[in-house]
C-alpha cells in the first residue's frame, strides 16, 4: 500500500468519524433535553461505554474473528498488531467476505434512502421514485438473489457474506424504526 492510499484512507475515516460524531451529538442533545438528571447520567455513561468499547472495539474484533475463525479469539485480537505473513494472508482471504457484506449493506441503505426516506427533491425523477416505495423490498430481494447467485460461483462463503450484509441491514433498520417509534411516543408525551 503506498503512502497516498494510506493518507486517503485515514483522511476518509477521520472525515466519516467527525461527521457521524457531530450527527450523533445533535441527536443525543435532543434526547438528553427530554430526560431528568439521573437518566442523563445513565444515558451518557452507558452510551459512551457502548459506543466506544462495543461498537469501536468489540465489534471489529468480533468481525475479524468470525471472518477468519482460523485465527481464534486471541489471534484475532493480536492480528491487529501483527505483521506475520500467515496472519496477513488469513485476513486477506477473508476480505472478499467482509467487502461483499459491507457492500450489500450499503447498497440496501442507498435503495432505502432512494425509495423510502423523506427528502427534499432536487433532481428530475426523484419525486416519482419517492412514490414507488413499495418497490424497495422487491428490488433489494431480487438484487440479493442475483448477488448470491454470482457469488456462489466464486465461493459459498462470499455468498454467505452477502446474506450477512442483508441481514445486518434489516436488523439495523428494525432497531432504527423501533427507536424512532419510541422517540415519537416520548416526545408526544
Amino acid at each position: 500500500m503506498d503512502i497516498l492510499s494510506i493518507v486517503l484512507i485515514i483522511a476518509g475515516l477521520c472525515l466519516f468519524e467527525t461527521i457521524t460524531s457531530i450527527d450523533n451529538a445533535i441527536i443525543n442533545a435532543e434526547v438528553l433535553s427530554t430526560m431528568g438528571e439521573r437518566a442523563r447520567r445513565w444515558f451518557l455513561l452507558w452510551g459512551l461505554i457502548f459506543a466506544v468499547f462495543a461498537v469501536r472495539g468489540l465489534l471489529p474484533w468480533l468481525i475479524v474473528w468470525m471472518s477468519t475463525p482460523s485465527l481464534g479469539p486471541v489471534g484475532a485480537l493480536t492480528a491487529t498488531f501483527s505483521s506475520d505473513p500467515v496472519v496477513i494472508s488469513a485476513i486477506e482471504q477473508s476480505a472478499p467476505i467482509l467487502l461483499i457484506g459491507g457492500g450489500v449493506f450499503l447498497i440496501f441503505l442507498f435503495f432505502h434512502w432512494l425509495f423510502l426516506e423523506e427528502k427534499n427533491f432536487g433532481l428530475r425523477g426523484e419525486r416519482y421514485i419517492a412514490t414507488q416505495g413499495v418497490w424497495f423490498f422487491a428490488i433489494v430481494a431480487v438484487l440479493l438473489a442475483a448477488i448470491v447467485w454470482f457469488a456462489l460461483e466464486k465461493s459459498p462463503m462470499i455468498a454467505f457474506g452477502a446474506v450477512i450484509g442483508s441481514t445486518a441491514f434489516f436488523i439495523v433498520h428494525g432497531f432504527r424504526q423501533n427507536a424512532e417509534s419510541a422517540e415519537k411516543k416520548m416526545l408526544s408525551g
